[in-house]
């Protein structure tokens, strides 16, 4: 039985851009995470260190392990401001 070959490069083609689209979006992630794996299933405690992470660094991705926080993490604090709602009657 005859092998088709000319199916192989619409094959080829596919499989190329599926490894391409693959790599392009494994690499996004990677920068966005800052070169470490995304974060999946978290629970309350996680995102409560991820906010101190951010906090004590600048970002959610990087820890710390000095032992005494920056002078600007006194000032710095978890609560946002929140507006309240206008009801308009």
């Amino acid at each position: 039985m005859p092998v088709p070959y000319g199916a192989l490069i619409p094959l080829g083609i596919i499989t190329a851009m599926f490894g391409v689209s693959g790599s392009l979006l494994h690499l996004t992630k990677t920068y966005a995470h800052e070169g470490k794996p995304p974060r999946y299933c978290l629970d309350n405690w996680d995102k409560q260190m991820m906010e101190r992470d951010k906090r004590l660094t600048g970002s959610p991705h990087r820890q710390t392990s000095e032992p005494i926080a920056p002078k600007e993490f006194t000032t710095n604090s978890v609560w946002y401001l929140t507006s309240k709602r206008i009801l308009w009657q």
